[in-house]
């Protein structure tokens, strides 16, 4: 039996691979094209169509996502609109020096070692700072309207903080930033994303925490807000050229229509560090799968691009997992707390 031109089995591989996809895109506000397009890639669809059906895919999850992640009031849309403004002209700038880069015959190798060493480092710096904020006391994070206690910003966002070159943008948790460092923050962001040819998700949701100074949930809904517009625009221009696929995405939504809305609800439930112990995590496997994808392809060693896959989706079911995990945990203490009598 086939349905949309594939095979029951294809059809529900799509579709728990979308659930997955769905619950750590709602969770870390990424997650979409960093592994769904390197899954297709893989699995021998055309570049196009992968990266392409990937950004459709990502525009229907952010969408979903979004929508959750207002409901919980961690959406600051005046932050989003900002972004919007300066990753786009970044964008356009890094696509540029790619182009220039395809001239010279070096745009392959370059933009892999890149998105190497740039997902590696960024997991390993996250996850650094996760288990050192763990082993001193953890991080509170009340909710989105209240102001975020000094000792919780990071250092790199109280420097940039520091600048009060007006005019000043009071976002939402009490942090007050420039709207300078702002686009300068959001245009570096968008060029790499440009540069990369990925929606950046794994590079904005960290910026606006380590960078600007804003809770981890609001971090993730408003990256989430800012998808919907770029995965719009970027599905839009692929669909126009014949490059989304519909038996891709469809099933994959259907999946991440259910993964997307538990992912956002557990933001409010698990711990901040431990989002960011996850997300590293997470960042981490795909830079090994990428890598192992490369080294096949370099010296064509076709068994790796299988390695890869099980790599890309053993990293999405584990971490996945982890967030239900801990949503159930946290929703346990909490029922036993309201249980306990007082003493």
């Amino acid at each position: 039996m086939e349905i949309l031109g594939l095979s029951m089995a294809m059809v529900s591989l799509f579709v728990s691979f979308g659930l997955l996809i769905g619950i750590l895109f709602g969770f870390f506000g990424m997650g979409g094209s960093f592994l769904v397009t390197p899954a297709l890639l893989v699995m021998g669809y055309p570049s196009r169509v992968a990266v392409g059906s990937g950004l459709a895919f990502v525009f229907g999850t952010s969408v979903i996502a979004t929508l959750k992640h207002r409901d919980l009031g961690q959406v600051d849309y005046k932050l989003g609109v900002l972004m919007i403004a300066g990753t786009t002209a970044g964008i356009e700038v890094g696509k540029e020096i790619v182009l220039h880069l395809e001239e010279l015959g070096l745009a392959g190798s370059i933009i892999s070692v890149t998105y190497v060493f740039l997902l590696g480092g960024i997991g390993l710096f996250v996850t650094y700072e996760a288990l050192k904020g763990s082993e001193e006391g953890g991080i509170d994070h009340d909710a989105a309207d209240e102001e975020v206690d000094a000792d919780d910003i990071p250092d790199i966002a109280k420097k940039i903080q520091s600048y009060r070159l007006p005019p000043m943008v009071d976002l939402r948790g009490g942090v007050s930033v420039s709207l300078w460092m702002i686009l300068a923050v959001a245009f570096t962001t968008g060029l790499l994303s440009g540069f990369l040819g990925v929606g950046g998700g794994f590079i904005r949701m960290p910026a606006l925490f380590y960078l600007i100074g804003v809770p981890v949930p609001i971090a993730v809904g408003t990256d989430l807000f800012e998808i919907v517009f770029s995965g719009g625009i970027g599905s839009f221009l692929y669909a126009m050229d014949g490059g989304v696929d519909l038996s891709i995405v469809l099933p994959l939504l259907a999946g991440s229509a259910l993964g997307a809305r538990l992912g956002s609800a557990a933001t409010s439930i698990v711990d901040e560090g431990e989002i960011k112990v996850y997300f590293g995590l997470m960042l981490l496997g795909g830079a090994v799968a990428v890598a192992v994808r490369e080294v096949g392809n370099v010296y064509g060693i076709e068994i790796l691009n299988t390695v890869s896959l099980v790599l890309i989706l053993g990293s999405a079911l584990l971490v996945s997992g982890a967030v239900i995990y801990s949503s159930i945990t946290a929703i346990r203490a909490a029922s036993r707390s309201q249980t306990q009598p007082a003493d």
